[in-house]
């Protein structure tokens, strides 16, 4: 009976998922907000609360995430990666100082104290790489000159996040400095080493990886990245930055099968994922939080766009690709709800929880509504702004009945041809 209601209620969401998605095909619209509200709307306090495929929504819902950094790292070479994280490291201290600030600062004007106020620095700082990369690949953006900048920010955020983990779980739990102190070092240790495999032996591990066969190809390629996430995930490193450095390390005819092969595998478990992120969600627990919130996403997503479009500039990129850059940095999302789950779990200030759930909604919402209309919107805005353009005294002098053309016909009274 439990196997048989666990399917009615996935075939139930993946048919629902399917509908939403045509819906938003035909209104030339990014399906993840739709996703979202079906999944508060038969969540935990919702319409029509599921159950019974409650755990394995969840699990796919991780593998959507590892998925969607996997076929991100897919379109960039080890020395990319490194190449733009050397010369974007700039824009990372950039994004932590204008993204991470206000929620520190919120927290401590709401009177939480300074534990809280690291753990809202967190959820207002680090962007949604799953929800980013879905939005670009959405709108057709994934080959934009813009691209290799939000991704490296995104990579810088997800590296932070291998640092600032171990940090805000050791400040929850009140661990001692030694403890805290090995706990971080692990975690950058294993970062590094899976960057340095990535980097070094990233044509050694294709050349393995490659089959001529689909199957086979689909089979290793895909357990590579869950063991690897796994593994990540297991040493307090982020299962997200190992899958994207899997597919880092992958190149050639091997990532361009892979992509192939991953792309349908990808949408599926990427609208789970959505729709798992809105089941969690009590709707009863935002009104009273959502003043607050609303405020600090309107903050933060402008200084979001503000960070996008500095890092594209710095870049060299246009200024309508600066825009669309910073537009596309505006979706909070997965790592967000990570970080207020440790502080709801270790109890640190009950209305924390609801606040960074409400937050992240609306940026989730908003996100991609930034991504695709904030460059369209600050054109319209820059042309209405833009004096007419001064008439030079050169222009004078020609135009009929300038005072040049008066004298001179007052000269010739017969006039010209």
């Amino acid at each position: 009976m439990h196997s048989a209601l666990f399917l009615i209620e996935f075939g139930a969401i993946i048919l629902g998922l399917g509908l939403l998605g045509r819906v938003a095909g035909r209104l030339k619209f990014s399906p993840i907000p739709l996703y979202l509200l079906a999944g508060l709307a038969f969540g935990t306090g919702g319409l029509l609360p599921m159950g019974a495929s409650e755990e394995f929504v969840a699990i796919g819902a991780e593998i959507g995430v590892i998925l969607l950094l996997l076929m991100l790292g897919l379109e960039y070479t080890a020395t990319d990666l490194v190449s733009n994280l050397k010369t974007q490291y700039p824009a990372g201290l950039v994004d932590f100082a204008l993204n991470a600030v206000p929620g520190a600062v919120a927290a401590l004007l709401m009177g939480w104290g300074p534990v809280a106020a690291v753990v809202l620095a967190g959820v207002t700082w680090i962007s949604s790489s799953g929800v980013i990369a879905k939005v670009m690949g959405d709108l057709g953006r994934v080959g934009n000159r813009e691209t290799p900048v939000i991704l490296s920010i995104l990579v810088l955020e997800d590296l932070a996040m291998a640092v600032y983990l171990p940090i805000i779980t050791a400040l929850l739990a009140g661990v001692s400095l030694a403890a805290g102190s090995a706990t971080l070092a692990i975690a950058l240790g294993v970062a590094g080493a899976v960057l340095f495999i990535a980097v070094r032996f990233g044509r050694h591990i294709s050349r393995f990886v490659s089959s001529d066969d689909p199957e086979k190809l689909l089979l290793v390629v895909l357990g590579l990245t869950l063991l690897v996430a796994g593994i990540a995930q297991q040493l307090q490193v982020s299962a997200a930055v190992g899958a994207f450095l899997v597919g880092i390390a992958l190149s050639g005819e091997v990532a361009e099968g892979t992509h192939t092969l991953l792309s349908p595998l990808r949408d599926l478990f990427a609208a789970v994922f959505f729709v798992f992120f809105g089941l969690h969600t009590d709707p009863a627990s935002i009104p009273p939080v959502l003043l607050p919130a609303l405020a600090l996403a309107v903050v933060t997503a402008g200084t979001k766009i503000a960070t996008g479009h500095w890092a594209a500039k710095r870049a060299g990129v246009g200024i309508k690709g600066r825009w669309r850059a910073g537009g596309t940095l505006v979706a909070r999302g997965e790592f967000s709800i990570v970080i207020a789950g440790l502080a709801v779990t270790a109890g640190i200030e009950p209305a924390l929880g609801p606040l960074a759930t409400a937050y992240v909604l609306i940026l989730v919402v908003i996100g991609p509504l930034t991504a695709r209309y904030t460059e369209p919107v600050a054109a319209w805005i820059s042309s209405r702004r833009t004096p007419p353009r001064p008439t030079t005294l050169a222009e004078v002098s020609t135009q009929p009945g300038s005072s040049k053309d008066l004298k001179e016909q007052a000269q010739d009274p017969v006039g010209r041809a």
